[in-house]
């Protein structure tokens, strides 16, 4: 059999740093992209090629489309992995900060599989595209509303891809993955958005712990990634992936409770039933 390439962006830590590592151990030739590579270098002595990738510009985008073309490389998997959490109350969100994670986590990843599509045809019917959504795009919360927004717009335009790409022997996944241990909550946290004079000034202790909610009793991203390289290697994977800590829980709790009370349960969580008068 062909060895097989799968390129996968954001690979600077997380899930895609541990899933490059994955199939690198299961005899894939993996093209791993981030801003900045060279902080990719334990993937590339693992025998990954890295490559520059920054998914917001799109000069980026078509100067690493442009050289897999030319290469005449077949790209058997796309994982858009790259993203980040924007927290805070929406309230107290910019314009600015609002319109950077639907950039990011929402167009990005259309502007990548858009510019990679033929290399994905030269695979085909083996092609596959995995989008890395989220269960916050099923179950919104309180202080992550521009994060959970992009995860359930980033599932719609999955479930449109996976429809559109079909006929031309193109699969595509969405992937939603609970808690998993990452870096995720701290990077999160530095972007916080509480300016002075917020209402939310009084919970701010709960708009902080927001950001480090998945991280609480989180799977360890290797077990996580071990499972998505299994479905991801299926000759016919199916269309959602969903694992890691309380993945089905909250999914199954905006399911069963009525809406009042899940609001209720969220908003005592996060310490909004202390800012009523």
């Amino acid at each position: 059999m062909n060895q097989r390439t799968a390129l996968i962006t954001g690979c600077s830590s997380g899930i895609g740093a541990a899933l490059a590592a994955e199939l690198l151990r299961r005899g894939w030739r993996v093209i791993a992209t981030a801003r900045r590579p060279e902080r990719l270098q334990s993937l590339v002595d693992a025998g990954a090629r890295a490559m520059a990738l920054d998914v917001d510009d799109a000069a980026s985008i078509a100067a690493l489309a442009a050289t897999l073309q030319a290469e005449g490389l077949a790209l058997h998997l796309l994982v858009n992995n790259a993203g980040f959490g924007q927290f805070g109350a929406l309230m107290d969100l910019s314009p600015q900060a609002l319109r950077q994670q639907l950039d990011t986590n929402v167009v990005a990843p259309v502007a990548v599989t858009q510019a990679l599509l033929p290399r994905l045809r030269a695979a085909a019917p083996q092609a596959c595209v995995a989008h890395i959504g989220s269960v916050s795009g099923v179950t919104a919360t309180p202080f992550a509303g521009a994060y959970c927004a992009s995860k359930a717009a980033l599932h719609a335009l999955a479930d449109a891809m996976r429809m559109e790409l079909a006929p031309f022997g193109i699969r595509v996944v969405t992937v939603q993955p609970g808690g998993i241990v990452s870096g995720f909550g701290d990077a999160g946290g530095e972007r916080v958005q509480l300016p002075e004079g917020s209402l939310y000034a009084p919970v701010a202790k709960a708009v902080l712990r927001r950001a480090q909610a998945s991280q609480k009793g989180a799977t360890p991203v290797a077990d996580f990634v071990r499972g998505l390289a299994d479905h991801l290697e299926q000759p016919s994977p199916g269309p959602l992936y969903r694992a890691g800590a309380n993945s089905a829980k909250l999914v199954w709790l905006k399911r069963l409770l009525p809406t009042a009370t899940l609001d209720a349960k969220l908003s005592a969580l996060f310490g909004l039933d202390r800012l009523r008068g």
